[in-house]
């Protein structure tokens, strides 16, 4: 597309995966044109988009030529840390209402983010990273095992490894390093306790809207499979918050969405495990709405555009809520059939969402990567028993049908 074809004032989103699709649908709710960059041809969002720039987030100058001279009105990222770079530096260029802060970049490397978790005084763990597997495999072995090995800038649940044994840190240290762009893998220490998420929105560096959520996994791995609103003591809630917003000021996130994961001890200290400098994934943003009535989406938008954000913070219910994500039921490649029990799913009450990410005829993946969930559903209710009942039933009702395949689809 050529940029004398590009809306003028419009809203600059840098992805359109389905993560995405919320932000194209706030702007066109308010009116606002959207231009959309991403790699992909078949990229879910870009129907969504009033214009489409088929361009790597992470590729400034090419990004920037194709905007010609057109200023977009404001930049905005969502749930994947490829284009935070971008989001910052094409910021500074066009001098956007708001800048995504260059000091948050620490957050995506997991041993540069252990230094500022210590600078903050919070309880940390044992760990150790190199870019030479040799060498990390040698560090690692003086640790306290068992080990989570993983690649030191991955995401998504991307070559992360459980290790119980030395000799299997060879192994897992070759397969994290095959997820890094760096090719520096980490080795920490798992910590025991709750596995729980807290997401921010800040505003002058305080917390408009705080969420504290417990994580279940697919059997066997590091893959959220549910994950849903807790209730904690005012202690640990407060203590959880206090934390966060003060690692989000030392990454210089004043205003804006952050969301972390932690592990909240026996002794009531958080562990923090990972950060996401950046609105949270996993349909997240729906959770805080079926929560909460919030809007942190609309609040990002706003923010992107320069204009007060606060009021699609503000808190009109409270009641539980939880995510449940859905994957293929195979352990190898296969060819989405049919989706069965869509419209009963969406008719079990306490059911506020249900979203399907693959269509018939797409391939699907095994539910090994965050990326990999083909589908999801959303409950509230006024208690974590009438979601998870809630959920459970909606589960047995959507089924996806998958075939298997023996090659990827397209290949020969």
């Amino acid at each position: 597309m050529s940029c004398d074809q590009l809306p003028q004032n419009a809203l600059l989103v840098l992805g359109a995966s389905e993560e995405h699709i919320p932000l194209y649908q706030e702007a066109r709710r308010r009116g606002i044109p959207t231009i959309a960059v991403d790699m992909r041809a078949d990229a879910p969002a870009f129907p969504c988009a009033d214009a489409a720039l088929q361009i790597s987030t992470r590729d400034i100058e090419a990004i920037a030529y194709a905007l010609g001279d057109v200023r977009p009105a404001g930049i905005v990222g969502g749930a994947s840390d490829a284009a935070l770079a971008t989001w910052h530096a094409l910021g500074v260029r066009y001098d956007a209402p708001y800048v995504y802060p260059a000091d948050a970049f620490a957050a995506l490397d997991k041993a540069a983010f252990h230094a500022v978790v210590a600078s903050c005084g919070i309880t940390d763990y044992g760990w150790a990273a190199a870019s030479d597997p040799d060498e990390v495999v040698a560090k690692a072995a003086g640790l306290a095992f068992p080990l989570v090995i993983k690649p030191v800038d991955g995401s998504g649940s991307k070559g992360v490894t459980l290790v119980a044994r030395p000799d299997d840190l060879p192994t897992a240290v070759a397969h994290a390093r095959a997820y890094s762009a760096s090719q520096t893998v980490i080795a920490e220490e798992f910590v025991q306790g709750r596995q729980l998420t807290i997401d921010l929105f800040l505003q002058d560096g305080r917390s408009m809207m705080t969420c504290v959520k417990e994580q279940e996994f697919v059997a066997g791995g590091f893959v959220v499979r549910r994950i849903g609103t807790v209730e904690l003591p005012s202690a640990e809630h407060d203590h959880l918050e206090t934390s966060a917003e003060r690692l989000c000021r030392a990454l210089g996130i004043v205003d804006g969405p952050a969301n972390f994961d932690l592990v909240l001890g026996a002794d009531g200290q958080g562990r923090i495990i990972e950060a996401n400098p950046r609105l949270s994934g996993d349909s997240i943003p729906r959770l805080h709405a079926a929560a909460y009535g919030v809007n942190v989406v609309g609040a990002l938008v706003a923010l992107a555009l320069g204009e007060p954000f606060d009021g699609h913070l503000v808190q009109t219910r409270n009641v539980h809520a939880a995510v449940e994500l859905v994957g293929s039921p195979l352990v190898t490649n296969g060819e989405l059939v049919a989706w069965e029990g869509v419209a009963e799913a969406r008719d079990v009450p306490g059911i506020t969402d249900v979203v399907l990410y693959a269509q018939p005829g797409d391939l699907v993946r095994p539910h090994d990567q965050s990326g990999h969930k083909i589908g999801m559903l959303v409950a509230a209710g006024p208690s974590t028993a009438d979601v998870s009942a809630a959920l459970e039933t909606a589960g047995a009702l959507l089924r996806p049908i998958v075939q298997p395949i023996t090659v990827a689809k397209g290949e020969s």
